[in-house]
């Protein structure tokens, strides 16, 4: 249903990677919150079409656009149409990405470069379309400003990886941790033109891309031992957090990066004297 709230009401926003799991949430809650959402997928346009179809049956607003963020014609185009539709940009958040996990030893290039391609690549041809347009629109009485404080926020989507190691995913983890300083250089110098810039890095949240850990009661009870708060996290608890730093609310927050992880960057082995 349509939040009375209405926080976004008539802000488009762009999701990228919301066919499914985190991104998909937070398109459902956008839209839930007035917004006109931007639903993308790289390949799975019937799960895209889910998400969008779940937001109509809510009474939101979304179109469906393809596009491989990891590709710089997909990406402007996907901003082309966007503007052409909705007519201007307020919201991006980044999203997409992907794991192709092996063994350090056995990783091969392409399995380094295709993670490396969408999770950072991928964030900064869209973070540089979307600031551009955030500029663009200034002054432009066509596409009037939803905002009285900043004229364009964007979240990115990072993970505890960036700075918590992780063996056997070193593309994964490398990626993120350059998110974190990506996103902290860009913030720094988009401020001056009011372009707020932060990250949300999950924990442990039940998506399909784990499913084989918290659908399995041994794996479960395991995971667990990383998790002082003793829960597993949805995407819906991602979902608010970037939709918090999406709006007014948080203005004077930039270039920080939000953890939703229940405790898992506590280092909860140290929980008994280590």
């Amino acid at each position: 249903m349509i939040s009375p709230e209405q926080k976004f009401k008539d802000q488009v926003v762009i999701v990228t990677g919301s066919s499914s799991g985190i991104g998909k949430a937070c398109a459902i809650h956008f839209a839930g919150q007035g917004a006109k959402v931007v639903v993308n997928y790289s390949s799975n346009e019937e799960e895209g079409k889910k998400t969008v179809d779940e937001i109509h049956e809510r009474g939101g607003e979304a179109i469906l656009i393809q596009a491989d963020v990891s590709k710089e014609e997909d990406v402007l185009a996907m901003f082309r149409e966007t503007v052409d539709k909705f007519g201007r940009l307020d919201v991006l958040v980044s999203n997409a990405g992907l794991q192709k996990d092996a063994p350090f030893l056995e990783m091969t290039l392409q399995e380094w470069q295709k993670v490396i391609d969408v999770n950072l690549t991928g964030m900064f041809l869209c973070c540089r379309a979307a600031s551009r347009q955030f500029l663009a629109q200034v002054n432009n009485e066509e596409a009037p400003n939803h905002s009285e404080l900043s004229i364009g926020k964007i979240v990115l989507m990072s993970s505890v990886h960036d700075i918590i190691p992780w063996a056997g995913h070193v593309n994964y983890a490398a990626s993120k941790g350059g998110i974190m300083m990506f996103m902290k250089s860009i913030a720094q110098e988009l401020a001056p033109h009011k372009i707020r810039v932060n990250s949300v890095s999950p924990g442990a949240i039940k998506t399909p891309i784990n499913k084989e850990v918290w659908s399995d009661p041994d794996k479960y009870e395991g995971l667990m031992n990383l998790i002082p708060y003793k829960r597993i996290g949805t995407p819906q608890d991602v979902a608010k957090a970037v939709a918090w730093l999406s709006s007014d609310d948080s203005d004077y927050v930039n270039g920080e990066t939000l953890y939703i992880d229940g405790g898992m960057t506590l280092y909860p082995e140290f929980s008994d004297n280590g």
